[in-house]
């Protein structure tokens, strides 16, 4: 194995902390893996990896060599995909909301795909965080605010919101007019912040600045669907992108409620590790969906 590709493997461990997940992500058998690692140690001269039984971790000079790792590959692979000429080409782990996914992604992606037919994209979507470094993601569409520092971020678009109910709870609880009438008797359907566990407060725009409303709660829920299901039960009120909400709205299944103080839109951002310079394959892509989900 060349230094290259040495460094490459070293880079994939720091980032999954595993050889076993390394050697299953490069398609390279786990004896492999472990002999790069004590070549490249006994090159450089030092200890760049600390194994213990539950994981591997980067000693200090090994955090200083991976930086340098990660420029010294996508130098090289700039480089050779400058003289070949060649379109960018391998596997492109993307992480991405399911309701998103469904509704914007995938219905573009032969596009994408027919664009660079030599990228294999592996897609995961759901409604955890998922710590892109650890778990070997190359980048993430995420809805809302983000709360991470160390992430490089592209803006994409804003998804209007909208606030919901069913039918059955508005017999029940009345349809309220106003943001104060909410006061009056209404619950919401709790839904936990992925950042810190708490439950989210309703948002409404009214009379240029936003007001944050936290009703009383009888069901908690921690995702996307489950939101949306539990609103269908009766169980309160509920704020989710309007895209998500219009297609109840149309059969009657759910009430739009409140649509003169909507709630403030939510950000799209895709996001990818600043330490890390973009490969080809993952510039194209953020270049693709910046055009397309704007």
């Amino acid at each position: 194995m060349d230094r290259i590709d040495a460094m490459r493997v070293f880079a994939r461990i720091v980032e999954r902390r595993s050889f076993t997940r390394a050697a299953d992500d490069l398609g390279l058998p786990r004896t492999t893996v472990t002999d790069a690692i004590k070549a490249l140690e006994a090159r450089v001269g030092v200890r760049l990896l600390q194994r213990t039984t539950r994981q591997v971790t980067p000693t200090l000079e090994g955090e200083a060599f991976y930086g340098r790792c990660l420029r010294l590959i996508a130098d090289v692979e700039d480089a050779e995909g400058a003289f070949r000429d060649s379109p960018p080409g391998g596997p492109l782990r993307i992480e991405v909301h399911g309701t998103l996914a469904r509704h914007f992604l995938f219905p573009r992606l032969p596009d994408f795909l027919s664009r660079f037919p030599e990228i294999e994209l592996d897609v995961s979507e759901g409604d955890r965080y998922v710590d892109l470094v650890r778990e070997g993601v190359d980048c993430a569409i995420r809805v809302g605010e983000l709360r991470d520092s160390d992430l490089a971020a592209r803006r994409l678009t804003a998804l209007a919101e909208a606030t919901a109910a069913s039918p059955d709870y508005c017999a029940r609880h009345g349809t309220p007019d106003s943001i104060d009438a909410l006061q009056a008797g209404h619950l919401m359907v709790g839904f936990q912040s992925t950042s810190t566990g708490g439950l989210l407060p309703l948002e409404f725009q009214h009379e240029g600045r936003v007001r944050e409303v936290a009703l009383p709660t009888r069901v908690r829920v921690s995702g996307a669907d489950s939101y949306v299901g539990a609103a269908f039960a009766g169980f309160g009120l509920i704020q989710a992108p309007r895209y998500h909400l219009d297609t109840y709205f149309a059969s009657g299944q759910l009430v739009a409620l409140l649509e003169a103080c909507p709630p403030k839109p939510s950000p799209v951002n895709i996001v990818y590790t600043r330490t890390r310079l973009p490969s080809p394959r993952l510039r194209a892509f953020i270049d693709w969906a910046a055009r397309e989900l704007a």
